[in-house]
C-alpha cells in the first residue's frame, strides 16, 4: 500500500493501520458471521459504522478466504425500484464482469431483461430495469438475493441505511424482505442504520416482521484513552508530536464523535506543525468554525425562530434531558412547553438534534458537533 499523506482518514477505509479501536464490535460481528447469525448495527450518523463494516470485511478477506463480502448503501433509494437497481449495480461494482462471479451475474441479469452499461463520466456500471408490476419487482429482488445465495462461497451482505425501507411507497416491503432473507442460508446479513428510532422499531417491535431476527449492536463513542493513543501514535509516525493537553482538548471539543475528531486531527496534521499544543488546537478550531459560518447561517434561513432558539439553548447546555422545563424555556426565550416539544421533534426529524436513549432517561444534543460549538460561541 502506498504511504498515506494524512493518517486521519475522513472517508472510506484503507487498512487496520488507520482504524481506531472497535475491537469488541468487530469481534462480535465476525463471531455472528461464523455462527450464521444476522446482525443489526445502530448508531448516529458519522460514528464510524461504515468504517467498522469495511474493517470487518477487510479482516474477512485476509482471514476467511472462503467468504465473500458485499456492501450496499441504500441511503439514496426512494422506492423498491431504486433499491433493486442499487443492489445490482453494487454487485457489478464489487464483482466486475471480468471476474468469474461478475460474468455469471451479467448472464443472470440478461435473463431478467435488464440493460447493463457503463456511466460515461464515472465509468461505474449502470443497470436499467423495466418493471411492469409490483409482482415483477418482488420477483426480481428475490432472484437477486437467490443469485447471491447460490454462489459457492458464503456471502456477507451489509445493507447500510436500512431504515430507508420505511419511506418506500410500496406496501409490505419489510414483510417480503424478511420472508426472503430468512430462507437464504448461505448469506449472513448486516443491517445498518443511523436513525435509532426507526431501526429500533424495525428490529425490536414485536409486531414488525424483523422482530428478534438479528443480534443488535449499538455503536457508541470510541473510548477516550484508546482514541488518545491512536492520535499520538499517528502523529509520532509522521515525525510530529502533540502534547497530552492538546489531545485532551481535541477529544473534549469534538465530544469524542468519530467524524469530527478525525476532521480536527486531519487539519492539525495537515499543517505539519512540529509540536502541536493547546494553542494550535484552539486556533484550528476557530478556523474550522469560521469556514463553516456561511453554511450555518444558511441553515438558519430554513428554520423558525423558535427552532433556532431551541438549537442555541441545547448547544449552550451541551446536553439536555428536557426542553420543556420552565428554567430552559425562560432562559432561552422559547415559549410554551408544547411548542418547544413540537420544535424539538421537528429538529430531531431533520437530524439537527440527536436523541440519545439510556436506561435512565432520554437526552438531546446537537447532531453536528461543529455546529454545536459555533452556536455556543456566537450566541
Amino acid at each position: 500500500m502506498k504511504q498515506i499523506i494524512n493518517p486521519f482518514i475522513l472517508k472510506g477505509y484503507l487498512s487496520e493501520e488507520y482504524f481506531c479501536d472497535r475491537v469488541e464490535e468487530s469481534e462480535t460481528l465476525i463471531n455472528n458471521i461464523k455462527s450464521g447469525a444476522d446482525s443489526t448495527i445502530i448508531s448516529p450518523r458519522k460514528y464510524g459504522k461504515t468504517g467498522l463494516i469495511l474493517h470487518v470485511f477487510d479482516t474477512i478477506k485476509r482471514k476467511m478466504p472462503s467468504v465473500d463480502t458485499l456492501y450496499i448503501d441504500i441511503f439514496s433509494a426512494l422506492n423498491l425500484d431504486d433499491m433493486i437497481k442499487i443492489m445490482a449495480e453494487n454487485i457489478l461494482e464489487q464483482f466486475p464482469p471480468k471476474t468469474s462471479l461478475g460474468k455469471k451475474f451479467v448472464t443472470f441479469l440478461k435473463g431478467l431483461r435488464t440493460k447493463v452499461s457503463l456511466d460515461s463520466f464515472s465509468g461505474m456500471p449502470q443497470v436499467e430495469f423495466n418493471f411492469l408490476s409490483q409482482e415483477e419487482r418482488n420477483y426480481n429482488l428475490r432472484q437477486l438475493l437467490e443469485f447471491i445465495n447460490g454462489q459457492e462461497k458464503r456471502m456477507v451482505v451489509a445493507i447500510d441505511e436500512f431504515q430507508q425501507i420505511e419511506e418506500f411507497p410500496e406496501k409490505n416491503v419489510e414483510a417480503f424482505l424478511r420472508t426472503y432473507t430468512q430462507q437464504l442460508h448461505n448469506i449472513s446479513f448486516i443491517f445498518c442504520g443511523s436513525k435509532r428510532r426507526s431501526m429500533a422499531q424495525i428490529f425490536t417491535d414485536a409486531k414488525r416482521p424483523f422482530f428478534s431476527s438479528t443480534r443488535i449492536i449499538s455503536l457508541d463513542k470510541i473510548d477516550a484513552e484508546q482514541y488518545a493513543s491512536f492520535i499520538k501514535a499517528n502523529f509520532d509516525k509522521g515525525k510530529l508530536s502533540i502534547t497530552d493537553d492538546a489531545v485532551s482538548m481535541i477529544l473534549d471539543w469534538t465530544k469524542l464523535h468519530t467524524f469530527y475528531t478525525q476532521s480536527l486531527c486531519n487539519e492539525l496534521y495537515g499543517k505539519q506543525i512540529r509540536k502541536v499544543t493547546v494553542e494550535q488546537v484552539r486556533e484550528t478550531c476557530i478556523d474550522i468554525l469560521e469556514r463553516e459560518t456561511p453554511n450555518f447561517l444558511q441553515l438558519r434561513e430554513l428554520l423558525t425562530q423558535q427552532q433556532w432558539r431551541l438549537l442555541i439553548g441545547v448547544a449552550k447546555e451541551n446536553e439536555v434531558e428536557s426542553v420543556a422545563t420552565t428554567k430552559f424555556l425562560t432562559k432561552y426565550n422559547i415559549g410554551s412547553a408544547t411548542n418547544a416539544r413540537r420544535a424539538l421533534q421537528s429538529l430531531v426529524d431533520k437530524e439537527l438534534i440527536l436523541e440519545s436513549i439510556s436506561l435512565k432517561a432520554k437526552s438531546y444534543s446537537i447532531y453536528n458537533v461543529f455546529f454545536s460549538r459555533w452556536l455556543a460561541m456566537k450566541y
